[in-house]
């Protein structure tokens, strides 16, 4: 026999409603999915006597009969078959609103590590972080600079847990999502006998003494020293740089000269020049991270990199054809 259920008077069902406890839901979610108090009971670890003492207050509160009760079954009413699907849903939209709260406090008291090269992303670098404070405005965000001698910027031995890169360079366990890609040009003296082309091509430097890179990173080495062009000749490889600062105290000292990129440009440097390469391939700026992470930091990291990227097409094109008669890095209009 169905419970008979009291007046309610002048309340509201809006009022009525209000009354409902989370615990009640749960325990009704419990019962209607069971389709049994003994095993609903079991399960929720309480008496199966006060388990059916708050599905009839629940059944109070709304008003409504829920479920039908007999000495061998236990049913769900129309009523309470439409409240049970909406109760579930209810269950776990709080329950996934409780772990974004409890997630995003971990989050706003975590260090996120981030690595890079010379450079980092360029006039991107700023916009980028900018917006992942804007999502994370208590996450401190440690910065790490590596230089030529560690091309993955600390991703290699896991010191770091999102970095901006250089690409070509070895890949392994690494994720990569692409920036921009920057022109290579030639760094030499002023009195250099190309230094007066208004560009040059890779055959043109393939013979003169270049600097590498302090790194054992072959991937790299490869691509800065121009191999690709050399038809399995060794480079005139006469030093090794482990920063763009080095590499323009060396040329200015003669020594030979160095593969390098545009934004070298905003460095200007007493004695040298730039000249672009006009048949050599970009240089690939990266956002990167391990191929293991599931850090929910590095992903949201990633996510403001690509927002930017996308938003900020004006930049990406100052990046991918620049000015070299630029000197100086300039003032960005903020994001």
């Amino acid at each position: 026999m169905a419970p008979r259920i009291q007046p309610l008077g002048l309340r509201s069902t809006y009022t009525r409603a209000m009354e409902i406890h989370t615990r009640q839901l749960r325990y009704f979610v419990a019962v209607a999915e069971e389709l049994s108090f003994t095993r609903a009971a079991q399960r929720l670890h309480i008496a199966q006597q006060a388990l059916s003492a708050q599905i009839k207050q629940l059944e109070q509160s709304l008003g409504v009969v829920l479920l039908t009760r007999t000495t061998r079954s236990v049913t769900l009413t129309a009523a309470g078959a439409a409240f049970f699907e909406d109760a579930a849903a209810t269950l776990a939209a709080m329950d996934a609103a409780a772990e974004r709260a409890r997630s995003m406090q971990r989050s706003e008291n975590e260090l996120l590590v981030l690595g890079f090269t010379e450079g980092a992303a360029l006039i991107l670098t700023e916009p980028i972080m900018s917006a992942f404070r804007d999502r994370h405005p208590g996450v401190t965000i440690e910065m790490r600079q590596s230089n030529y001698d560690t091309p993955s910027a600390g991703l290699d031995d896991r010191s770091v847990d999102v970095a901006f890169v250089r690409r070509p360079l070895t890949t392994d366990g690494i994720e990569f999502e692409a920036l921009f890609r920057e022109p290579r040009v030639a760094m030499m003296r002023a009195d250099h006998r190309l230094a007066t082309r208004s560009a040059v091509t890779a055959a043109d430097l393939i013979d003169e003494p270049i600097f590498g890179a302090a790194t054992t990173d072959v991937t790299w080495n490869a691509y800065w020293e121009l191999d690709d062009h050399r038809g399995g000749r060794p480079g005139r490889v006469v030093s090794r740089s482990t920063s763009l600062l080095e590499e323009f105290q060396k040329v200015a000292a003669g020594v030979g000269i160095a593969v390098t990129v545009a934004c070298a440009r905003w460095v200007p440097y007493p004695g040298v020049t730039l000249i672009p390469i006009a048949d050599d391939e970009p240089s690939e700026v990266a956002v990167a991270w391990a191929s293991d992470s599931d850090s929910a930091l590095v992903r949201s990291f990633v996510d403001a990199a690509i927002r930017v990227r996308d938003g900020r097409p004006d930049l990406v094109k100052r990046l991918e054809e620049p000015d070299l008669t630029e000197r100086t890095m300039p003032t960005l209009v903020p994001y």
